[in-house]
């Protein structure tokens, strides 16, 4: 039975991702310092395991690293807002700890290496279709540290010790640890609570990735030749869309769910937020075969069964669905 270690495994896409390796049959350990919680995780399952731990801690990582075939490396500080913490906290987590992991991992005989970059490397970009080629334009510490280190991975990579980078798009969508601080489930939040979505900005483009399909990736990606990966960067990504236009599906998909909310109205107000870049996802299909499955609309939908069977209380005041909130309010250092 192959071992499988998600740093970071009790974050948004962890939550998901960790019960369906269980379901492949893999046994699976979560790592993770469980700032948001961890009771929805899959405690009862026999081949699960949570440590709670932080990567800068690399004694620890090594001693959950022994015996384990592969690491998906999902923790960090995230996302882009995080600008607004204290920059030392971003520094030590998401790139100070990054090349001592990627150590301790080779040195206790992974043999394959996953890491979660993110399509933000790109900044702002007018090219109708940002390749994975295309210059990193960092915008805030975020992407830039995810940029940075790519490379520190790579540099590191042997036959034994197979690396790859997936750049994501904007996830999306229902998991077990909610984030409603992404664009889409943020204005299916603003749409089914307070029956009116505000729009910052509306212009820039945004590629976007339903949660469940980024977890098909990553299981793509433990299962397929290492040698059709070893070395390689993915973007990852299915919709491009404007904000203005997101903002559309979540009012037509909300109206059809919540009929009694009657018109949702939209409205627009200026941003200082200029991120804007469309991505091209076909590396990863032509090279791996993975191709998305499930739409913003699908997303959208998901989030508001979520809401009408209760599973998202207080989604607009309670801290535990917004990732910098959190942790400010922890005082995360």
């Amino acid at each position: 039975m192959k071992h499988i270690v998600v740093t970071g495994g009790a974050g948004y896409v962890g939550s998901l991702l960790c019960p369906q390796l269980l379901e492949l049959g893999y046994r699976v350990t979560a790592f993770d310092t469980c700032f948001f919680g961890e009771s929805f995780l899959p405690h009862k399952h026999q081949n699960f395991r949570l440590v709670r731990g932080d990567i800068r801690d690399t004694n620890a990582l090594a001693r959950v690293f022994s015996g384990a075939n592969i690491v998906i490396n999902l923790a960090c500080i995230s996302n882009d807002a995080s600008f607004e913490l204290d920059e030392r906290l971003s520094t030590s987590v998401n790139l100070d700890a990054f090349e001592p992991m990627v150590m301790a991992a080779k040195s206790a005989g992974v043999s394959r290496f996953i890491y979660a970059s993110s399509s933000s490397v790109y900044g702002v970009s007018d090219q109708p279709n940002v390749t994975e080629d295309h210059p990193l334009v960092p915008l805030t510490l975020y992407n830039k540290y995810k940029g940075m280190c790519e490379p520190l991975l790579f540099r590191h990579m042997t036959d034994e010790f197979v690396c790859t980078v997936i750049r994501p798009a904007t996830l999306c969508g229902y998991a077990p640890r909610q984030r409603l601080d992404l664009s889409v489930n943020i204005l299916t939040n603003l749409a089914v609570n307070k029956g009116q979505i505000t729009v910052f900005g509306g212009a820039q483009l945004r590629p976007n990735l339903h949660i469940q399909d980024m977890c098909d990736a990553y299981k793509t990606f433990i299962e397929i030749d290492p040698a059709r990966i070893q070395g390689q960067i993915f973007n990852c990504g299915f919709e491009n869309q404007s904000i203005a236009d997101l903002a559309v599906v979540v009012k037509r998909v909300v109206e059809r769910e919540f009929p009694d909310l009657g018109d949702i109205a939209i409205s627009t107000t200026p941003s200082n937020d200029n991120r804007s870049y469309h991505i091209n996802s076909e590396k990863i299909q032509r090279i791996t075969g993975f191709k998305p499955k499930h739409s913003v609309e699908d997303a959208v939908a998901d989030l508001c069964r979520a809401f009408k069977a209760g599973l998202l209380p207080n989604s607009i005041d309670d801290d535990c669905y917004y990732n910098v909130r959190t942790l400010k309010a922890i005082q995360a250092a």
